[in-house]
């Protein structure tokens, strides 16, 4: 239960006011758990897609903003974050150390304003095809959210972290990472099975999990070549861009 409510607490804006304990079995108890709350807020994102779509008969672009909005509200912002900070400390075209404070900097610069932009626009548009092409299994936005945090999962338990300080370097330091990596990986076959069961085709959850193993495998390459490491901005630039190339991989293909 103290797994739930430390992600939960740590990664999304639920006010969980209570102070939890952060040993080893509960923060790897809290990365197990964190799948299970992206499946949540995809859910809650299909919940408004229907709420608009069915309930007040909005287009499917305004449905999109919203799903989108709901998505950024409900965690905050905080992969977002990851994101703006990881692009603002790449395109420096510094050195490491100078992309590491960087990262630090609580200021958003040039490029991570134009990596949020295109972002968000991205989302919206993959979200308002989805909807057109009628697309919006609400299996799907479970388990998308929840296989990009599977990925996150192993990206995080299998590389070093780049500094030897801040919470991702401490969460690391607590993590029993062959068992995050085990249950992950189950998680993740358990939730494909699922998905070829209901959406009636082996071929989708097949790509999904060929498309997050190639991903982990190459933004783990890039952030050791780039960073030294893995950090907790990193970790949510990961979350951020796997799920949109999930989502644009099922338009493609199905």
């Amino acid at each position: 239960m103290n797994g739930i409510l430390l992600a939960l607490q740590f990664f999304t804006v639920l006010p969980i006011r209570k102070e939890l304990p952060l040993g080893r079995k509960e923060v790897t108890a809290m990365y197990i758990a964190l799948p299970f709350v992206g499946a949540a807020i995809g859910l809650i994102m299909y919940g408004v897609s229907e709420l608009l779509l069915s309930g007040f008969s909005t287009g499917t672009f305004l449905a999109a903003v919203f799903i989108v909005l709901t998505g950024i509200l409900l965690t905050g912002g905080l992969h977002l974050d990851g994101w703006t900070d990881t692009a603002d400390a790449f395109f420096s075209y510094q050195d490491r150390e100078k992309r590491l404070e960087i990262m630090e900097d609580p200021r958003i610069g040039a490029f991570g304003t134009m990596a949020l932009v295109f972002l968000i626009l991205i989302k919206i548009a993959i979200f308002h095809e989805v909807m057109e092409q009628d697309l919006a299994h609400f299996m799907l936005f479970a388990a998308i959210p929840f296989l990009a945090r599977i990925g996150m999962n192993i990206y995080f338990s299998t590389i070093p972290t780049a500094k030897k300080s801040g919470l991702a370097h401490f969460f690391q330091e607590k993590l029993h990472p062959r068992i995050v990596v085990f249950v992950s990986l189950l998680s993740g076959l358990a939730i494909s099975i699922v998905v070829w069961l209901l959406v009636e085709s082996v071929i989708v959850p097949l790509l999904l999990f060929i498309l997050l193993a190639i991903g982990i495998l190459l933004f783990r390459h890039w952030s050791l070549k780039h960073f030294g490491g893995v950090t907790g901005d990193l970790s949510g630039a990961f979350i951020e861009g796997m799920e949109v190339i999930l989502w644009f991989a099922v338009l493609l293909f199905i």
